[in-house]
C-alpha cells in the first residue's frame, strides 16, 4: 500500500507566503492497524537546497564558511555558525546552483563536482531536501574573495582548515550545523581515509 492510499488531506490553510510558505494542514492518516486518525501539522516550505564540501586531498584541507544565522541565535547560539557553503535551489539544476554558490560564498570556480547523497533535513515539519556535493579545490581555481551577496544580507568569512581540525570541531561543539557534520563524516569515510 502506498502513502497516497493511506492519506486523505482535509484542509490546507496558508498562514504565510513571504518569502517562503507556511501552511496549517489537517489530514486523515490510516494507521498500520487500519484505523483512520485525524492529524494536524504546520508545514514549512522553503524549497530545496544544496550543500558542498570543498576539499584538497594533497594538503588535507577543506573550506568552510562562518556567518551569522539568526534562527540559531534565538535558540541560544551566541556564536557565528561554521558550515559548508550552501544555498537554496530555486528552479536551477542542483549542480549548477552549487557551482554558483561556491563562487559567491568562497570565491572558487570548481571543476569536478560530485553529488554524494540527498537528504531531508527536518522531515517532521520542513519540506526541504538537500543535495550534497563534494569537490576538490586547488589554488588556481580561486577567482575571487567570496563573502556572499551583500543584497541578500550575506556577510561570509571563508575558512580553510586542516580536515583533522574541522572534524575535531564537531566533538568540541564549534561545528553544530547538521549539513556540515554530515559532509565531514562523509569525507572521513570516503576522502580522508
Amino acid at each position: 500500500m502506498s502513502v497516497k492510499d493511506r492519506l486523505r488531506v482535509q484542509d490546507v490553510h496558508v498562514i504565510s507566503d513571504r518569502p517562503y510558505t507556511l501552511r496549517n494542514t489537517t489530514f486523515d492518516w490510516r494507521r498500520s492497524n487500519g484505523e483512520w486518525q485525524t492529524q494536524r501539522r504546520q508545514i514549512f516550505d522553503r524549497g530545496n537546497g544544496v550543500a558542498l564540501l570543498p576539499y584538497n586531498r594533497a594538503q588535507q584541507t577543506i573550506i568552510l564558511i562562518r556567518q551569522f544565522r539568526y534562527p540559531t541565535y534565538v535558540n541560544g547560539n551566541d556564536a557565528l555558525l561554521v558550515e559548508v557553503p550552501a544555498g537554496t535551489l530555486g528552479d536551477i539544476d542542483p549542480e549548477l546552483r552549487m557551482r554558483m554558490e561556491a563562487e559567491e560564498e568562497i570565491g572558487y570556480r570548481l571543476d569536478d563536482m560530485q553529488k554524494v547523497f540527498e537528504a531531508y533535513m527536518s522531515p517532521g515539519a520542513v519540506t526541504e531536501k538537500l543535495y550534497f556535493f563534494v569537490a576538490e579545490y586547488r589554488a588556481d581555481m580561486k577567482i575571487g574573495n567570496g563573502g556572499g551577496l551583500h543584497d541578500e544580507g550575506e556577510d561570509i568569512e571563508t575558512l580553510e582548515l586542516p580536515f583533522s581540525e574541522a572534524f575535531a570541531m564537531i566533538a568540541d561543539g564549534r561545528i553544530i550545523d547538521a549539513k556540515t557534520i554530515m559532509l565531514l563524516q562523509y569525507a572521513a569515510l570516503n576522502i580522508f581515509t
